[in-house]
């Protein structure tokens, strides 16, 4: 058995642009974040930390709310 290839951990964004606050009202933002469904990307998938995912995840169902943001696609 060959072992794995380790994979580069992906930088958190909002840790890297030093940004606590997640804008609802930011739709490209968190459209960014989210699939071609209108689904929000899993951690390993869009690289956030367990905070800016929480709070992401709260930004993205607000501005499904205000219809900023599709809740899904035909």
């Amino acid at each position: 058995m060959r072992p794995q290839p380790q994979q580069e951990q992906k930088q958190c964004y909002f840790c890297t642009v030093n940004r606590d606050v997640i804008d609802y009202k930011d739709a490209e933002l968190v459209r960014r974040f989210m699939s071609s469904q209108g689904k929000i990307y899993p951690r390993h998938k869009s690289g956030l930390c367990a905070f800016h995912q929480r709070r992401l995840a709260v930004a993205a169902k607000r501005a499904r709310y205000l219809a900023l943001v599709p809740y899904t696609t035909r």
